[in-house]
């Protein structure tokens, strides 16, 4: 799925004015959209039709942005934007955390939100390439099959840390900056927030064991190379 003319955005905003203006503009850029206002509402759209991208502001009622994400992400791996009222630490970190893919701060440039659409997109449609299975200790990637596994058990990776796994596989025992993940995992054209590079491999992390992925301090991340 790289066009918009197929493509099926779920767009959750209390603000029936910041709602409607997105949903038209979206429209007019050849998506499909379904709106709702609140958490609970925002959810039985999800399981009604499962959205091709999910745009969830933070600050929801009934049930908050970060709340739903986490609920859509126990259900579905479809790629999530957050939308934050601020620039917001707090909000943007605890939005990753929960699953999130990427985040947008309002109020936002049309161009911009849509960029990131696009982005996720283009992302979801390229898949994994492909190559046989790779090892790094117990951990064993299907980069055909798109799975992974540790110790023999499957790991659930969201689409986007496969992606980043995949990165580091691609070349393992070098350091890849921040900058360098943003631009070929997010599609970051020009820089981006080092935290959606930092959060998301803290979670890789948390699955595949955390001495996998070492931090070198100054400069980025790597994967450890060793087949142990």
């Amino acid at each position: 799925m790289d066009t918009a003319e197929s493509a099926h955005v779920l767009f959750v905003e209390d603000d029936e004015v910041i709602r409607e203006v997105t949903r038209l503009a979206l429209e007019r850029d050849g998506f499909t959209v379904t709106t709702a206002a609140d958490g609970p509402e925002g959810l039985e759209a999800f399981r009604t039709r499962t959205p091709d991208v999910a745009l969830l502001d933070v600050m929801l009622p009934g049930m908050n942005g970060v709340s739903l994400c986490r609920r859509i992400r126990a259900e579905s791996l479809i790629p999530v934007i957050m939308l934050s009222a601020r620039d917001d630490a707090v909000d943007i970190v605890v939005g990753l955390e929960a699953g999130a893919d990427d985040y947008v701060t309002k109020p936002f440039d049309g161009s911009v939100l849509l960029a990131r659409i696009r982005a996720v997109l283009r992302r979801t449609a390229r898949g994994a390439p492909s190559a046989p299975a790779l090892r790094f200790g117990d951990v064993e990637i299907d980069v055909d099959g798109v799975q992974v596994s540790r110790g023999g058990r499957p790991v659930a990776l969201t689409p986007t840390e496969m992606r980043l796994l995949l990165r580091f596989a691609e070349s393992p025992g070098t350091v890849l900056s921040r900058d360098v993940l943003l631009e070929s995992v997010w599609d970051y054209a020009c820089g981006g927030d080092s935290r959606v590079a930092d959060i998301h491999v803290q979670r890789l992390r948390n699955k595949i064991g955390a001495d996998r992925i070492e931090t070198v301090r100054g400069f980025g991340y790597k994967l450890r190379a060793d087949h142990g």
